[in-house]
C-alpha cells in the first residue's frame, strides 16, 4: 500500500506543469522548442514576471503571451500532459475580456489596412523586375 505522503505528492505534481509544456499542449506553439524560444526571448510572462521554460505553472495563473505578432492574456483553467485537438486545448485556458477585445480590434485594423506587400506571393514577374530596376536606377 502506498504511503499517504506519496499520494499527496502525486496530486501536487498533477496540479503543476512546466510552462513550456503547457504552452505546447494549449496549442500556442507548434513545438516545445518554439515555446522555449519564446520564453527565453521574453515573449511569455507569468503573473507579470519573466520566466524560464522549466518554471511550473498552476491553475489560476495569468499568462501574457506574444505569439505570431498576436498578444494574448489568459488565465490557466486546466493542465494536460498531452497535446489534444484545438477544441480541447481551448478548454485549458480562459482569455480575459480585455485581451479578446484587443485581438478583435487588431484583426479589424489588419483587415482595413493590410501590411504593404502582403498580397504579393512568389517571385516578381519580368515586368515587375524591370519596373523595380528602373525605379532603383533613378536614385544613383
Amino acid at each position: 500500500m502506498p504511503h499517504p505522503d506519496h499520494v499527496s505528492d502525486r496530486h501536487a505534481a498533477a496540479a503543476r506543469m512546466r510552462i513550456d509544456k503547457w504552452l505546447w499542449a494549449a496549442r500556442f506553439f507548434k513545438t516545445r522548442s518554439l515555446a522555449n524560444q519564446a520564453i527565453e526571448g521574453g515573449h511569455i510572462k507569468l503573473n507579470g514576471q519573466a520566466v524560464k521554460p522549466a518554471r511550473e505553472l498552476r491553475i489560476g495563473d495569468s499568462l501574457d503571451i506574444v505569439a505570431g505578432g498576436t498578444q494574448w492574456t489568459v488565465v490557466v483553467r486546466g493542465l494536460n500532459e498531452q497535446r489534444r485537438p484545438a477544441v480541447e486545448a481551448q478548454q485549458l485556458y480562459e482569455e480575459t475580456p480585455e485581451s479578446s477585445a484587443r485581438r478583435a480590434s487588431e484583426k479589424e485594423e489588419r483587415r482595413l489596412a493590410p501590411v504593404p506587400g502582403s498580397d504579393l506571393h512568389g517571385r516578381p514577374t519580368k515586368k515587375a523586375r524591370r519596373q523595380m530596376r528602373g525605379f532603383n536606377e533613378g536614385f544613383k
